[in-house]
């Protein structure tokens, strides 16, 4: 068995705008989950990979107290969001500094329901908002996999841009409205006949500033830790296994806009991931579902992600 030849790639960022960490609206670029496992190791093959991903978080806040979100204080957060993500990237055959070389993009569509308490000039009303629509766009100009045996050591740049839908005072908002830099590197192993895998990916998010709100979200750490095994089930491979989760917020943030102070955040989570794997000639078929429950958090919210990814190489 040498189930390494079937593994992908992929899903290196996405552009989502999901109202769950710290950081204005209690909200941050960095998701849970989405660069953790097989599916999503950066390519070694030449060619073209495309992708297509849902995901559905739904949280709360009731205990975290009050949330900075579009230029309001809010309390009580509850927020439910469903986003499906298109996208794929290119693999140059021409090797950079020894490693193989991609680019990439994913454009996000969402839609989003939040609930809270307003608190204003002393008073507090309940509020509700939905919103629809383009998300803020993923732009990944700089992909760098090396691959040395059963090793595989990768670095890139995704990059967010401020391409969503931003209303100062919505309560549900598809976009940001600020660029964030989330470099991230990655190392994974993988055995070719044991079928044993796993992965780790470490990253920064870097955020401008919020020029609506005058609010600049701080510096985040974020790691995602896999380990899957590989068995044989009809014409390709099932993958078993698990994705944990840290997130840190190491910088507080800043600006006018800033009225509740750093408001820096923290968040753990582990959950099952289960996947399979399908040869079909020369191209390669990777399926996988994620269940991620927020078992720790800090000024954040609280509750699960659902994860259904699907890309196909070629």
């Amino acid at each position: 068995m040498k189930p390494h030849n079937f593994i992908l790639h992929s899903a290196i960022t996405l552009g989502l705008c999901v109202p769950l960490h710290a950081e204005e609206g209690g909200a941050g670029r960095y998701i849970p989950g989405n660069s953790a496992t097989l599916i999503d190791l950066p390519p070694t093959k030449p060619g073209w990979i495309a992708e297509t991903m849902y995901l559905h978080y739904s949280g709360d806040a009731s205990a975290s107290g009050n949330f900075p979100n579009a230029g309001l204080v809010t309390a009580g957060l509850d927020a439910k969001s469903d986003a499906f993500t298109v996208g794929g990237f290119y693999t140059f055959e021409t090797p950079v500094l020894e490693a193989r070389y991609s680019v990439g993009a994913y454009v996000p569509y969402l839609w989003m329901d939040v609930d809270a308490d307003v608190v204003a000039g002393g008073t507090t009303g309940s509020r509700s908002d939905s919103a629809d629509g383009i998300g803020d766009v993923a732009l990944i100009p700089v992909i760098m996999a090396w691959k040395c045996d059963d090793w595989q050591y990768s670095a890139l740049l995704p990059i967010y841009a401020p391409t969503g839908d931003y209303d100062t005072g919505s309560l549900a908002n598809v976009g940001r409205n600020y660029w964030t830099f989330d470099p991230t590197f990655q190392v994974s192993y993988n055995n070719a006949k044991s079928g044993f895998n796993t992965a780790l990916f470490t990253g920064v998010t870097l955020n401008t500033e919020n020029e609506d709100t005058d609010y600049k979200s701080g510096t985040a750490f974020h790691a995602d830790l896999s380990v899957q095994q590989l068995l044989p089930l009809g014409p390709g491979f099932l993958s078993v296994g698990f994705n944990a989760f840290y997130y840190d917020q190491i910088d507080g943030d800043s600006g006018s806009g800033a009225t509740l102070g750093d408001f820096e955040g923290r968040d753990v989570g582990v959950g099952p991931a289960l996947g399979y794997i399908l040869p079909v000639g020369g191209n390669t078929f990777v399926s996988e579902i994620r269940w991620l429950p927020e078992l720790d958090t800090r000024r954040r919210l609280e509750g699960d992600f659902f994860w259904a990814k699907v890309a196909w190489q070629f």
